[in-house]
């Protein structure tokens, strides 16, 4: 079992920044991809960002390429997803989750966290 804990979530203005880390806890962390993936009201939940276990591959939603960083630190257990340029179109519920083996941009991640809120107003 893996424990994901999400944190940094908030409201923020079109076009600022903010940080959202994720904490895990249990099995070996660096063992797992971890992502980043997001729900809108109404809408069904998608990727964002994934990074490989050992950091050196990473895989960006295109709606979020080139505004988004994906990045862990193993030593810490933790997995961060650093959001610039934001937008109003970025607002959801943003989970964290892990998965054995390669990253997939899909919602077939085998452990979830609880969600952290970003909202971003026009």
């Amino acid at each position: 079992q893996v424990q994901l804990v999400e944190s940094g979530g908030g409201l923020v203005q079109a076009g600022g920044s903010l940080k959202l880390s994720c904490a895990a806890s249990g099995r070996t962390f660096s063992a797992f991809a971890m992502a980043w993936l997001r729900q809108a009201p109404g809408k069904e939940r998608e990727f964002v960002a994934g990074i490989s276990w050992s950091g050196g591959s990473t895989s960006y939603a295109d709606s979020v390429k080139g505004r988004f960083t994906i990045s862990r630190d193993n030593a810490k257990n933790t997995v961060y997803l650093q959001m610039n340029s934001l937008k109003p179109d970025d607002t959801a519920v943003y989970y964290c989750a892990a998965r054995s083996g390669v990253v997939v941009t899909n919602t077939n991640w085998s452990y979830w966290g609880q969600g952290t809120q970003v909202t971003v107003s026009s």
